[in-house]
């Protein structure tokens, strides 16, 4: 047994403070694992534990032995980053095994110190599907609990806000069930982590977490509409769920287009239009000639040669429509008149179709590519934005909250057969059809964040997939975003990826988040 594990037993046994320096001493030596600073073994575990870090994947296997997590002490290993202030760290993980106790234990934790009795919480999944907030308030205290009804949950986030601490968890695909706790003082400088009980002290257990991300959310004191964040750009496999971040910038970028050769991606930032090669996962400005503040509506002719920008000009009314060949150059005016955000060609190049603001009131419009005449396609009350051209052009997606609630609605390029698609459930924006016309994907805001005619950035928002056919919404992403991650079609060429952008400040941006893929 390691000499410090011997003093920690002798001295729980003697009563003796000399454990916490003798621990301290040892948890400075720490070496970072992933965007972890370091990871111990907390209490008298028999069985050292470990956390290796998959930099080919990007995954954590994580083990450990230890009694419990419970009571006025605890046993386990942990895998934990030092935060100040509010965080929100989220992780999809798996035990590795059938295991051998049914209340072994993985989750996420934030906690005062590494003594064995210290003040914690945790959102814990426990081997027999048990789900649960757990908390000790103070050094020494008895382990509370606040049970969730979802059992076996494998996505587990855990968020801190002040003294209120909030557990988000679910089964991959559905949304989160929460659970909340408040007026809680465990410090405001925490370690925070992954961690791992085994429920017994003869045995080793084993699990995997993926898509680990460790952000912190915008001050409470931020102006609204202020988007002052750092941007992780991700990849998405839609069949499995698997995300892969491969850019950052310590600033906003927004709405990644994939290009139809599937080599590069296109956002904003900044007022500017990058081109991200994807192989060299380096980004260059594009050519928008004197065109330099344009927003995160920006779409790509379905063949692939042309880009419409959507550009402020405050003497025109606000945002216009233009376009650009994608090699770049001067962009050509299509909307005499603004707010106009573009969102979607024709399959045939021959129209744009877009939200504009006229008479006071926001509706779906098309007008010729080359410019012309604007034409009318919603008058309902209330907001239609986001109209998109499905790949066979024999509809339009858009979303309105004519009935209260933002949904995805489809109509015929026309403005005839209008129809809701979501059921209401979430505030619903921005439908974006695959390439191969089978799939819709979009973005779904939790209605007790935001109004139903509001979709900000810095939230808690959903990415969605459904079948053009029809049926039950899957949520494939859980993401801190909002205003940005996806206003604009986003899926790869072959249908099977979909580029978006997440959030955080710029203070836990790490490099190893980015895949070397």
């Amino acid at each position: 047994m390691p000499i410090y594990k011997q003093v920690n037993r002798l001295c729980f046994k003697l009563g003796l403070c000399v454990l916490s320096i003798v621990c301290h001493a040892t948890f400075a030596q720490q070496k970072s694992v992933g965007v972890f600073d370091g990871q111990s073994d907390i209490g008298a575990v028999l069985h050292p534990g470990s956390c290796t870090y998959k930099t080919t994947t990007h995954d954590y296997e994580i083990s450990g032995s230890g009694t419990n997590i419970w009571a006025n002490q605890d046993e386990f290993h942990f895998v934990w980053k030092r935060i100040k202030g509010d965080f929100i760290v989220y992780a999809r993980a798996d035990f590795i095994g059938k295991g051998t106790d049914p209340h072994r234990k993985i989750g996420w934790m934030a906690r005062s110190s590494l003594d064995e009795n210290a003040a914690h919480v945790s959102a814990a999944v426990h081997g027999d599907g048990l789900t649960s907030l757990q908390f000790r308030r103070a050094a020494g205290a008895v382990t509370e609990e606040n049970r969730a009804t979802i059992t076996h949950a494998d996505i587990i986030q855990l968020e801190r806000h002040g003294t209120t601490f909030t557990m988000r968890a679910a089964k991959f695909g559905e949304p989160f069930q929460t659970r909340e706790i408040a007026d809680v003082t465990v410090g405001d400088d925490l370690y925070v982590g992954l961690f791992i009980s085994a429920h017994n002290k003869d045995v080793v257990e084993k699990a995997m977490c993926q898509d680990v991300r460790i952000s912190v959310p915008v001050s409470p004191g931020e102006k609204p509409g202020q988007m002052n964040l750092a941007s992780r750009l991700e990849l998405l496999d839609v069949a499995t769920g698997k995300r892969n971040v491969i850019h950052t910038e310590p600033y906003s970028i927004q709405a990644p287009n994939w290009t139809k050769d599937g080599k590069t991606l296109i956002y904003n930032g900044k007022g500017l239009i990058y081109a991200f090669d994807l192989a060299r996962r380096q980004p260059k400005e594009l050519n928008t000639g004197d065109i330099k503040n344009n927003n995160n509506d920006h779409v790509l002719a379905f063949d692939g040669k042309m880009l419409g920008l959507s550009s402020g000009v405050s003497d025109l009314g606000g945002s216009i429509i233009y376009t650009v060949p994608l090699t770049g150059g001067v962009p050509k005016q299509i909307t005499p008149k603004g707010p106009s955000y573009l969102h979607g060609w024709s399959p045939d190049g021959k129209e744009l179709v877009f939200c504009g603001a006229r008479n006071n009131e926001y509706d779906v419009y098309k007008v010729p590519a080359r410019g012309g005449e604007e034409i009318r396609l919603t008058d309902a009350k209330g907001l239609d934005d986001g109209p998109e051209y499905t790949p066979d052009g024999k509809y339009i997606y858009f979303n309105s909250n004519r009935t209260g609630t933002m949904q995805i609605w489809r109509m015929k390029p026309d403005g005839s057969q209008q129809e809701a698609v979501t059921d209401g459930e979430f505030h619903d924006w921005f439908a974006h059809v695959s390439p191969d016309g089978k799939w819709i994907v979009f973005l779904s805001f939790l209605k007790d964040e935001v109004a139903a005619g509001d979709h900000p950035a810095y939230k808690h928002v959903y990415l969605r997939l459904m079948p053009v056919s029809g049926g039950k919404p899957k949520v494939i992403a859980y993401i801190y975003g909002g205003q940005g991650t996806i206003n604009t079609p986003s899926w790869s060429p072959d249908s099977k990826r979909v580029a978006f952008v997440s959030n955080t400040d710029v203070s836990v941006l790490s490099p190893v988040d980015i895949s070397s893929k």
